[in-house]
């Protein structure tokens, strides 16, 4: 048998989009949602394969909390009927603290999902209703609750920086009211003010003014200063984790190992095989074919630094050379010297890896591979 491989699940439902998002997430659509389990579960039909053992699962949206506990169920059953998962198999849900009930938690905890990532963003009111999020900090608090009693010690929360009018202050309080409910890991994502969205309209107009480069990076450093001062081992530019509870299925796919998507808009990677199931609602329920594109040697050699690099282990040589059969030298000639000296990389100990410098500018780290 294969090497086990990860499951992703898109849910695309949500009770509100939020100002932020670009996600194929759809508001107003519950009536959709049975005859989205429905085709998922033909997906995973077409999808399946008996050598192929899944390692991690990631129930993902949208907002998976947001489907009727029933239809959560029969997606679980399915997929355990469909796929062979490993004993140890890392089983994660995204869950919108304004939604989630103990009878969703229960289905999840009896269909195998033993990780939970709560969408907490921010302790203020004031920038939870900014970004359009439907839940308060007490319920986040609840949902944290209401997870523990229903067996989950797996609880990750995500938070958010340098929103607009958001302060170094405000990243503090959140931090140590997020470190309250006792998370084994901690995402801080850095905003990203995506086209088309109601955020980049108002940040366009004046309305919303972004904190400056220093306050962001300053925010940063808090989350990184603090979560260490509590326990918490940086492993990727955003995630935090106490010891032994590292994402799996995050760190396989920036270690470009094989996934399987199912759902609207969800991505797979298998072979030289990147495929994305059509974003839109519609076209997935009309059983439209994903597109796929075929990767060239030289588009997956630099898949390999693109994602690698956002590790704090780096880029592992052996483990280039194993996946490549070349070195990065080989693959690489002479676009790793100037970021090298200029402190933006280090090699050293087997590792291509950023430094501390180098996480600030990442692009302009990479620009050099494209060299």
């Amino acid at each position: 048998m294969s090497s086990p491989i990860g499951l992703y699940v898109h849910i695309p439902f949500c009770a509100r989009k939020c100002a932020y998002c670009d996600f194929a997430s759809f508001a107003g659509r519950e009536a959709d949602q049975a005859a989205y389990v429905d085709r998922l579960i033909r997906e995973m039909g077409e999808r399946s394969r008996p050598d192929l053992p899944i390692g991690t699962l990631y129930i993902g949206g949208g907002t998976p909390s947001l489907l009727p506990a029933p239809l959560m169920e029969r997606l679980l059953q399915a997929l355990h009927r469909h796929f062979p998962f490993t004993a140890d198999a890392e089983c994660s849900c995204e869950c919108n603290p304004g939604t989630v009930t103990a009878d969703f938690l229960r289905v999840l905890r009896q269909g195998g999902i033993n990780r939970l990532s709560l969408g907490a963003q921010a302790r203020q009111m004031r920038l939870l209703g900014l970004l359009g999020r439907i839940h308060t900090w007490d319920q986040v608090v609840s949902s944290v609750s209401l997870a523990r009693d229903a067996g989950f010690g797996n609880i990750n929360l995500d938070l958010m920086l340098g929103l607009p009018g958001q302060t170094v202050k405000d990243v503090e309080e959140t931090l140590a009211a997020a470190l309250a409910l006792k998370p084994t890991h901690l995402s801080c994502y850095g905003l990203i003010v995506e086209e088309g969205t109601p955020m980049k309209a108002q940040v366009d107009s004046g309305a919303w003014t972004l904190p400056d480069e220093d306050t962001e990076r300053a925010m940063y450093e808090t989350c990184r200063q603090t979560l260490a001062a509590h326990g918490f081992v940086q492993y990727e530019i955003s995630n935090f984790a106490l010891p032994g509870f590292a994402c799996r299925h995050n760190c396989d796919c920036w270690q470009r190992k094989e996934y399987l998507g199912l759902g609207s808009a969800a991505c797979g990677f298998l072979g030289n095989v990147r495929y994305q199931n059509p974003p839109s609602l519609d076209d997935y329920l009309d059983g439209k074919p994903a597109e796929e594109t075929v990767l060239t040697p030289e588009d997956a050699r630099f898949e390999s630094i693109m994602l690698g690099l956002r590790m704090m282990d780096g880029v592992s040589e052996e483990a280039f050379r194993a996946m490549h059969g070349m070195s990065l030298d080989e693959a690489f000639p002479h676009c790793m010297d100037k970021p090298i000296r200029d402190g933006l990389l280090t090699r050293e100990n087997g590792f291509l890896r950023l430094t501390r410098r180098g996480m600030d500018v990442q692009n302009r780290v990479l620009v050099e591979f494209l060299s």
